[in-house]
């Protein structure tokens, strides 16, 4: 994390007042290798930086004037609070023209510049999610804060700019080049309001994760004003649905060709979409009964335990197949790809008579929900989904699962009436009482 550090001869513009006139400057140390230095003049001083080199000599750079006879603006003139982070951003600008990573930024550090700069080191670390952040940033963030200085960034900017996501309809796709379209939004409808609320917890996550790594890497002074955001409360447990043992039945009978095999094979395994596109015949293992899913979400690996009947529809699958072929394929020529499975989905879901359709990501939760139903402890419902811990499995599942609360009022809340009296008889259209 990049400190701010202290120095009573340089921290205000009195104590540099008198220091001497001198062309040699006087030095701070920041870290490890980069000093700030000040340098006194008749007219008032100037800040610059040093970074100590391979062979022991330095590089210095001019960064801006200090603010001795005029109030510091964050640009061209700097407090020393503002120069230790331009001396750090200066630091990382030589880094990267010595790593070939382009020209060294100018000027102030952007809202445009943390996202794209996140979005970099992201890639670095192998996330996988890229898209999925970019989209965010630019669909989002980038429209209404994309040309604002990180520096100067409000606690206000910043709340208004998530309350007003939460309030406006979801975006839908959207051909490139024409209107955004948007969802429809009832703001009278909870649900709908906590779904909005969600997302927009989600967005300031992605973001401030943005804007922390400019923090620490010195390029902003304070994270004060978007630690100070607070998120909606009590948003992010949704009723999750699934699917009952008669509505799988029905979908998969509405599945057509290879479809019906994708379909079947995340209901028995719960994997994502994109999990099951990448599986080869190499991932399946038939002497212990399980997948190796190599890129899951994050990037990392798991083994997911396959049933007796996962296990038999697999062996279909691979069954004179070679090692580095796909498992589940589209048609003889090609495999699934992105989004390829929404229209599938809709189609099979209004055959099956199944009302609200179904996504595809319902039949993860379909696998998890059956599981936790029967008892199946929920650290290994985390390890079969591929969650880092329990915490989110317990929040979508945990209710489902048979408890001592559950059973032991179920046995001991008496019956209020009589079995024979609590039979209803519906009226037919048209009879009357």
């Amino acid at each position: 994390m990049a400190r701010t550090v202290r120095e009573a001869s340089l921290a205000t513009r009195s104590a540099r007042l008198r220091l001497s006139v001198s062309v040699k400057p006087h030095w701070r140390v920041l870290e490890q290798g980069l000093h700030l230095g000040y340098r006194r003049r008749t007219t008032g001083g100037s800040w610059i930086a040093r970074r100590r080199l391979t062979g022991g000599q330095y590089r210095e750079g001019r960064l801006a004037l200090a603010d001795d006879l005029q109030d510091a603006d964050g640009d061209h003139v700097l407090d020393f609070s503002q120069a230790q982070v331009a001396a750090r951003r200066w630091w990382l600008d030589e880094q990267r023209c010595e790593q070939g990573l382009g020209a060294p930024r100018r000027g102030p550090y952007t809202v445009k510049q943390a996202c794209d700069d996140y979005l970099e080191d992201y890639r670095r670390r192998g996330g996988r999610a890229v898209e999925v952040l970019n989209y965010a940033f630019t669909g989002h963030v980038l429209p209404k804060l994309g040309a604002l200085h990180v520096a100067k960034l409000s606690t206000a900017q910043l709340q208004d700019w998530h309350r007003s996501i939460a309030e406006q309809p979801p975006r839908l796709r959207t051909r490139p080049g024409a209107p955004q379209r948007y969802g429809k939004f009832d703001v009278n409808d909870p649900e709908a309001v906590r779904v909005r609320r969600a997302t927009a917890n989600r967005l300031l996550n992605y973001f401030r994760a943005a804007l922390n790594l400019a923090w620490r890497n010195g390029l902003v002074a304070s994270d004060h004003a978007w630690r100070r955001v607070k998120p909606f409360r009590n948003v992010a447990a949704p009723v999750i649905r699934y699917l009952t043992v008669e509505e799988i039945t029905r979908l998969l009978n509405a599945c057509e060709g290879n479809f019906r095999d994708l379909v079947h094979a995340a209901l028995v395994t719960g994997c994502r979409y994109g999990e099951l596109c990448r599986l080869k015949v190499a991932d399946y293992n038939r002497d212990v009964g399980t997948l190796t899913v190599r890129i899951g979400k994050g990037g990392k690996s798991r083994h997911v335990t396959l049933s007796e009947e996962a296990a038999e529809i697999f062996e279909r699958l691979v069954t004179g197949r070679t090692a580095e072929d796909s498992i589940l394929v589209r048609d003889i020529n090609s495999t699934w790809g992105k989004s390829h499975q929404n229209r599938p989905m809709e189609a099979a879901s209004a055959r099956a008579g199944i009302c609200p359709g179904v996504s595809f990501h319902i039949l993860r939760h379909t696998h998890a929900s059956h599981l936790a139903m029967r008892g199946v402890p929920m650290a290994v419902i985390a390890k079969q989904l591929g969650h880092a811990d329990t915490r989110m499995t317990e929040r979508h599942y945990a209710h489902l699962a048979p408890n001592y609360v559950s059973e032991t009022i179920r046995k001991s809340f008496p019956r209020l009436i009589p079995a024979r009296d609590a039979v209803v008889v519906p009226l037919r259209v048209g009879q009357s009482g």
